[in-house]
């Protein structure tokens, strides 16, 4: 990741309207602009993965949520970062829909596919910074570890479960979701998820 060093301090609603002609992708830190790296292609297709199987179980739950890729989240007065995956009400949705997309309240649940770059970004700032935020449940997905941290939040502070091998997601959000962590991975390999069976 390479922070964009510059003499100005951004607002909130600077970084809302900032637009530097480039297709970057910023997360707005403490009032200064840092600049995303492009994902892996691994990491894009679990993360697809995992926004078709939560829009799939949102449409057979019959519920008023949207699951969204890349959307943003205020975390504080001078933070804002990019989510994976997230799952919102329709009714907030509705409220940004011809604005940034970045939510200035918690969504339902948050996604991060961790990628080399952003072990730190997930595993320590996002975690405090959504606690803070009280997003209810965040889900650190570790292609690197082949783990799965499920995070819920209790009087402020996460609670973790780790997953591994082949055990299944448990959601607050979903309780009736059936996913399995070795799916999520497999979903990351060309060559073994169920769309692409090897060639003989």
């Amino acid at each position: 990741m390479t922070s964009i060093t510059t003499d100005k301090t951004y607002t909130f609603e600077d970084y809302l309207k900032y637009d530097d002609g480039t297709d970057n992708h910023y997360e707005l830190v403490n009032g200064q602009l840092e600049i995303m790296n492009p994902p892996t292609i691994r990491h894009l297709l679990i993360a697809d993965f995992i926004r078709d199987t939560l829009k799939a179980e949102i449409t057979r739950m019959n519920s008023p949520w949207l699951c969204l890729k890349e959307a943003g989240v205020r975390t504080s007065p001078r933070k804002s970062r990019l989510m994976d995956v997230c799952v919102v009400s329709r009714e907030k949705v509705v409220e940004l829909l011809d604005e940034s997309a970045v939510f200035q309240t918690p969504p339902l649940l948050v996604v991060e596919v961790v990628s080399p770059e952003s072990v730190n970004r997930d595993y320590r700032y996002k975690r405090t910074e959504y606690a803070a935020a009280e997003i209810q449940e965040y889900w650190i997905v570790d292609p690197i570890l082949n783990k799965i941290s499920i995070l819920r939040l209790d009087e402020g502070l996460y609670e973790e479960t780790v997953l591994t091998d082949n055990q299944q997601i448990v959601s607050q959000v979903f309780p009736e979701l059936r996913l399995n962590i070795g799916d999520i991975f497999a979903a990351g390999n060309i060559f073994t998820s169920p769309e692409n069976p090897p060639q003989s």
